[in-house]
């Protein structure tokens, strides 16, 4: 009688556990891989929509504009006249489309 009370416990722990673990897994997908995953491919896009002419900042911070387009690299001009290559990674989504959205009217 006490081991099939015992058993009958141990085993709706288990389940309990079972239900709590796939819960966290659940929430850690939702708030943590999909979010990143999004990222990733706005990140994606948005480098192979630029062209020739838009402006830029790399994830190193340097300001530029873009003077050619090649298969994986960008050759970004900056204010000086210096041309430099960077591999269209090194292009900062946030920064570079912060750079290019007209700031706020205040009233």
């Amino acid at each position: 009688m006490i081991t099939t009370i015992l058993l009958q416990a141990s085993t709706g722990f288990g389940t309990q556990q079972l239900i709590m673990f796939g819960l966290i897994a659940v929430v850690f997908y939702f708030f943590m891989i999909r979010p990143q995953v999004k990222k990733q491919k706005d990140q994606k896009k948005y480098v192979t929509e630029l062209k020739k002419g838009d402006k830029v900042i790399t994830t190193a911070g340097i300001h530029g504009r873009i003077s050619e387009v090649a298969e994986t690299t960008f050759l970004v001009e900056t204010e000086g006249g210096a041309k430099i290559r960077f591999d269209k990674s090194a292009i900062s989504l946030e920064a570079s489309k912060a750079l290019n959205t007209p700031p706020a009217v205040t009233k």
